[in-house]
């Protein structure tokens, strides 16, 4: 039981699932979000809060023992978005958890982390980072916000790279990225009581044939997925497949690879 728990993002599709999940888990839990949520019930703390603004974020975080950070743009967007929510936000998360003593963190990282990986290649927790756009770059620079927020400060992290976290695959690509709402909550669940967890990538995805990538690396944390995609093979597989020379099959990050640009980038 954690005394109490902030969930950045937690008016988000994924960040409002855990909000139940993840209840049991805390004597409080502290949601935050800069988009409307439900009231609190009670054992929570609705809390809104914009990730770029570093005094809100270190109010934030004061009283905490732990941090799911869901928070930020989850999509691709024009670089100076991403700049304020994703990477701004992050920084001032763990600066927040350094300050105040926070123990652990559970980061969402993504798949696009790697999203220029070619599909089909099996790649481990460690393998080189090729993010697929400002996204992805935002995610892979959390990583190392991670890395050096242990290696200085000893805050225990877990990044988690997640897939297709949907209420099923809707499509052949996500055959193999799927991550079921079930496994989620598990994952996270295992990353807060891991008995150590030190600084750990994962990757978010349930019990897919042909996977694309291998969670050997992250053993310690327990995680065993319990759903997968198979279920839905025989009607994804209904759908033409994409042209072989289109970018959104050949690699990994689907049709992130081919996202932008923006018109106002510049």
């Amino acid at each position: 039981m954690i005394k109490r728990l902030l969930i950045t993002g937690a008016a988000g599709r994924l960040g409002s699932h855990l909000r139940g999940s993840l209840r049991p888990h805390a004597q409080t839990l502290r949601l935050s979000d800069i988009a409307p949520m439900a009231p609190a019930v009670a054992g929570e703390e609705v809390v809104p809060c914009e990730l770029s603004d570093k005094l809100a974020v270190d109010r934030l975080v004061q009283g905490c023992q732990a941090i799911v950070h869901m928070g930020g743009i989850p999509n691709e967007q024009p670089f100076e978005k991403i700049l304020d929510a994703n990477i701004r936000g992050v920084m001032h998360i763990y600066e927040g958890a350094r300050r105040h003593g926070v123990e652990r963190v559970v980061f969402a990282s993504s798949n696009h982390v790697v999203g220029f990986h070619r599909q089909g290649d099996l790649l481990e927790t460690n393998c080189e980072r090729r993010p697929d756009g400002h996204y992805g770059l935002s995610k892979s620079f959390g990583e190392d916000v991670a890395r050096f927020y242990f290696d200085r400060y000893g805050i225990q992290s877990a990044c988690l790279r997640i897939g297709s976290a949907t209420h099923e695959p809707v499509d052949r690509r996500m055959l193999h990225t799927w991550l079921s709402y079930r496994d989620l909550s598990e994952l996270v669940r295992c990353c807060l009581f891991a008995p150590s967890l030190g600084y750990t990538v994962a990757y978010g995805v349930s019990d897919n044939r042909d996977p694309w990538w291998s969670n050997a690396g992250a053993r310690h944390l327990g995680f065993e997925p319990r759903d997968s995609a198979e279920a839905f093979r025989s009607e994804r597989e209904r759908v033409p497949a994409l042209d072989p020379a289109d970018p959104a099959r050949i690699y990994q990050g689907g049709g992130f690879v081919k996202n932008g640009p923006f018109e106002n980038d510049f």
